[in-house]
């Protein structure tokens, strides 16, 4: 499902001018999509996007911090997470998606400058998570909310190359 779900976000970026490239390895780690549109004038506004496309979550998008899963052993769980801990796992996360030294100067080399940090997501079973990702700094947007966009707004491109997953999507109306 990730995989279809960032091919629709890659078709989102391209009808915006975005070019990108997708699922960019970085030693055991990988960039979803990454997106770079020059701007009039000069300059580029370069985006780093993740994508969770869950349909029916189970549990919290992010695993518990890294000493808790060494004490308990367990990487994932649906049990209910105080504030505090929701928060370190969060911070964990995002400084693991988005702030890993190697994929800092992977981006930095790519296009040096600013890179937004962005996350798309489907369903998510525990909202507060969303918001502590938003407080860390990180631009959410919701899966149907994209779709919903690219309905209603002339892009740059009419199309590229995820427009035939998207028009699929559309037949449910």
């Amino acid at each position: 499902m990730s995989l279809l779900a960032e091919e629709v976000v890659e078709e989102w970026l391209n009808r915006d001018g975005f070019f990108t490239i997708r699922g960019v390895k970085v030693g055991s780690y990988e960039m979803d999509v990454l997106a770079i549109r020059p701007q009039v004038g000069g300059g580029h506004q370069c985006r780093h996007v993740e994508v969770q496309a869950s349909i029916n979550p189970i549990s919290y998008m992010t695993k518990p911090p890294s000493a808790v899963r060494k004490q308990s052993g367990v990487q994932f769980n649906a049990k209910k997470r105080d504030l505090p801990l929701l928060r370190e796992s969060v911070l964990e996360w995002v400084e693991n998606k988005f702030n890993h030294p190697k994929k800092l100067a992977l981006l930095h080399s790519l296009c040096p400058g600013d890179w937004t940090k962005e996350l798309v997501v489907g369903r998510v079973k525990y909202e507060e998570e969303l918001s502590l990702v938003k407080e860390a700094g990180v631009t959410v947007h919701r899966l149907k909310d994209i779709l919903k966009e690219m309905t209603e707004k002339k892009g740059v491109v009419k199309a590229a190359s995820g427009a035939d997953l998207y028009d699929l999507m559309q037949l449910r109306e």
